[in-house]
């Protein structure tokens, strides 16, 4: 993926190096944290997010410095998330860029306290993406996802996705949906629609990148391919094996592996934001 050319937005937080890394007001995450790993992979939806880290009280928030990070990761996530508020800058009206966080290990949010281990999420109470990057490093060597630079992009804008949902309402309605459902699974089923809509958000971004950088940030031969890879490897049934398990539909809450290909392609192809609504046909 070509990237190193892309604007710099310069409004990236990093938390990483700060005194945030233990538990503090509440204990351990122990057996959350475990189901987590496997299951929340790209991001939580969320309504989730909300309602597990809330359950570790509200820490306060370190201040990192912000700007453009100096190292290659850190600058990545800055030149990719600036291109990804470009697209949807010209894809929603009055769309307000979320903030961003780098941190180490664990750090205080607007829905309580995150942890490394649940992968990058995204907090709608202060419209917040968190990451920890060494996200990368266990999701290309223990789920078997793509070592590409975009496979690393299309888990930014999955997360940039749901910041998109929370403008739009569709977080809101689908934890409205889910409060009212007669029962957890039917309740997971607004939970792999959001994620859905959220992988297929990604591929617009794809779809558009070129075009609002004027070629400076790009897929190139193979990253395609490559975010298709490890859209593959974190499908819940795919990660339902992986886990030893017997793969049971009610417990999914991201979607298949076939799905989350399917609509990652399906927002490339279209570059339209109203295909990806076609999640939620059926509900």
């Amino acid at each position: 993926m070509r990237w190193t050319g892309g604007r710099r937005g310069g409004g990236v937080e990093d938390r990483r190096g700060l005194s945030g890394g233990g538990l503090a007001a509440g204990g351990g995450l122990g057996a959350i944290v475990i189901g987590l790993i496997g299951y929340f992979v790209l991001g939580i939806n969320p309504s989730t997010t909300q309602a597990v880290l809330s359950q570790f009280g509200g820490l306060g928030q370190e201040r990192g410095e912000i700007g453009t990070p100096r190292d290659d990761a850190g600058m990545f996530v800055d030149v990719i998330g600036t291109n990804i508020n470009d697209v949807w800058a010209k894809q929603l009206p009055n769309y307000t860029p979320p903030k961003v966080v780098l941190y180490e290990q664990g750090t205080g949010t607007g829905c309580g306290y995150g942890q490394a281990a649940m992968g990058p999420f995204y907090c709608p109470n202060d419209q917040t993406v968190y990451l920890d990057l060494s996200f990368w490093a266990e999701m290309q060597n223990k789920l078997g996802a793509s070592s590409a630079d975009f496979a690393k992009a299309y888990v930014i804008a999955h997360e940039y996705g749901h910041h998109v949902q929370t403008l739009t309402g569709a977080s809101q309605k689908v934890q409205q949906a889910q409060q009212s459902a007669r029962s957890q699974a039917d309740g997971n089923r607004y939970s792999v629609a959001l994620e859905l809509q959220a992988d297929c958000y990604a591929g617009i971004y794809a779809a558009n990148a070129a075009k609002v950088s004027n070629g400076e940030v790009a897929l190139e031969a193979g990253d395609l391919e490559g975010g298709m890879q490890t859209a593959n490897a974190i499908g819940d049934d795919t990660l339902q094996k992986r886990g030893g398990g017997q793969v049971q539909p009610e417990g999914f809450t991201h979607g298949t592996s076939a799905q989350r290909k399917q609509w990652l392609l399906t927002g490339y192809q279209t570059s339209d934001p109203r295909a990806c609504d076609g999640t939620f046909e059926g509900l």
